[in-house]
């Protein structure tokens, strides 16, 4: 079980790191207002397809363990 349990969370690592390397850098000049130009939104759309896979997954295996509990 542990052995499975450290694939997962190897898994979920891979999958997640790509977000971190995509993400638009800050623009940190220390005025710390509110007002003034925000950088363009990062799209979303090309991660949506990986974000569906890792939930059929998860419920796959949910369902699956669950069914051998009962």
């Amino acid at each position: 079980m542990k052995n499975n349990l450290f694939k997962i969370y190897i898994l979920a690592f891979f999958l997640l790191t790509d977000f971190i390397l995509f993400a638009q850098p800050g623009d940190d000049d220390g005025g710390g207002g509110l007002e003034g130009n925000d950088p363009p939104p990062a799209p979303i759309n090309d991660k949506l397809v990986w974000l569906g896979v890792a939930a059929v997954l998860f419920a796959f295996y949910s369902f699956n363990r669950k069914r051998k509990v009962a």
